[in-house]
């Protein structure tokens, strides 16, 4: 939700233009509307969040879950547990951001945006005052999306309460050295500046960067934003062909998880993310950055996210678009039960949903405009519905890949908007005396 409403303030006349606006509105209200009613929302503060809604369980587990079962989603009839978390800082912050990103794009609906802002606050001091990752423990979040930490969540959500808000605590708090630190902000590591639903550090880092070209608040929060601005430009660096951070695929599709399955999600990040930082140097009537002694122009950078796009929708070893429904070979099977079992008002029980899971007919409905995982770091791919690796799509892929669209879509002339998500944000300097009254002799 927060990778959508970042696009959309970045955007909006991009949307407008492609007749996507109150679509990608909607998408976002359904979302946050959601959220709001995992908390109390209305209160000022909180000691528990509803998550994990579900079950994962194991395609093999006799007992029904979200694995075992395939049925569509409107025919489900097994229990689906709820989970509350009592310290959940990483999932709090993200919803925080969430929110409070949200109340920008929601900006000329007043009430709507105070009540997400009111949220976020909310749930931001919620993860601050109960410390703890929500996947610890035995709870299913630690098998199928375990959190390494929430320190980059206290940098994203701080980040996007102050632009919401304009409030210099939550600036004060995601320039914190130490905060960062912890975040892993000054050292690299194998997925340094990759944005993922774990890890939020490089998208707060050009958030922060975005900060210092347009506004430059200048002491005390100087220092370390220069710091990010100089770590953004250096994992930036790493996307580019000319350096061997990342290795790439015989097609050229960037290994940002290091061959394991599922890449796309985290090369669609990237793609957002060297494009928007792109615009903000356009903006900023800047040509180019340093990588090393070498100066490299905007245009690197989004040439980058066009072959790595471009590889998406098809120009790759195998000419297949991994989009569902985009150019002429596509994914037929993929692991989505919803589209895998066709729409013939016979109610398929847990394992009556089976024969259309192991069907080797292509699905019957077309999930139009679904990211799937990804191909493996041979640039292979296995059309099989029950191979998730391959054929699963999820919100977060889909979230960066509207992103890295909207954000390359269109001519150059069609610039970011530099002040939308600076609205709230006060001025940064005293304003001046007025002059002094004419002179009379």
């Amino acid at each position: 939700m927060t990778m959508l409403s970042w696009s959309v303030i970045e955007y909006s006349a991009k949307y407008e233009a492609a007749g996507e606006l109150s679509h990608v509105k909607d998408i976002i209200k359904w979302g946050t509307d959601y959220f709001l009613k995992s908390f109390n929302s209305t209160a000022d503060s909180i000691d528990q969040l509803v998550m994990q809604v579900g079950k994962g369980g194991t395609p093999d587990d006799s007992d029904p879950n979200d694995h075992y079962c395939w049925m569509r989603p409107e025919d489900i009839d097994y229990d689906r547990p709820v989970a509350i978390c009592h310290s959940c800082s990483d999932l709090a912050a993200e919803m925080a951001a969430a929110l409070a990103s949200a109340s920008i794009v929601f900006k000329d609906n007043k009430a709507y945006s105070q009540k997400l802002v009111h949220g976020a606050k909310t749930l931001f001091k919620f993860s601050r005052d109960q410390r703890g990752r929500y996947s610890a423990g035995s709870n299913e979040a630690s098998v199928f999306y375990n959190s390494t930490s929430y320190w980059d969540e206290f940098v994203w959500g701080a980040s996007w309460l102050y632009y919401a808000t304009g409030n210099s605590s939550y600036l004060q708090l995601a320039t914190t050295p130490g905060i960062a630190k912890h975040a892993g902000a000054f050292w690299g590591g194998p997925y340094y500046g990759v944005l993922s639903w774990d890890n939020k550090l490089a998208g707060a880092q050009v958030l922060l960067s975005r900060l210092r070209l347009f506004l430059n608040p200048g002491y005390p929060y100087e220092e370390i934003l220069k710091t990010f601005h100089n770590q953004t430009g250096i994992f930036l660096c790493s996307f580019l062909p000319d350096f061997t951070t990342f290795n790439r695929t015989k097609g050229g599709m960037i290994q940002l998880n290091h061959g394991a399955p599922q890449p796309l999600q985290y090369v669609v990040n990237a793609a957002f993310l060297a494009t928007v930082f792109s615009d903000y140097l356009d903006a900023a009537d800047t040509p180019g950055w340093y990588c090393g002694p070498h100066f490299y122009q905007t245009s690197a950078l989004r040439k980058f996210a066009e072959t790595q796009i471009n590889y998406i929708l098809g120009k790759n070893p195998r000419k297949m678009s991994y989009v569902v429904g985009f150019g002429n070979h596509y994914p037929k099977h993929v692991h989505h039960r919803g589209a895998s079992i066709p729409k013939n008002k016979v109610k398929y029980n847990c394992k009556g949903g089976w024969k259309w899971r192991d069907s080797k007919k292509p699905n019957p409905n077309t999930i139009v405009g679904a990211m799937v995982a990804g191909p493996d770091r041979r640039d292979g791919f296995h059309d099989v519905r029950t191979n998730y690796n391959y054929t699963e799509p999820t919100l977060a892929g889909n979230a960066g890949l509207v992103a890295a669209l909207v954000a390359l879509s269109g001519d150059r002339t069609t610039k970011i908007d530099k002040n939308t998500i600076f609205s709230s944000v006060p001025p940064m300097f005293p304003t001046p005396p007025p002059p002094p009254a004419p002179w009379k002799p």
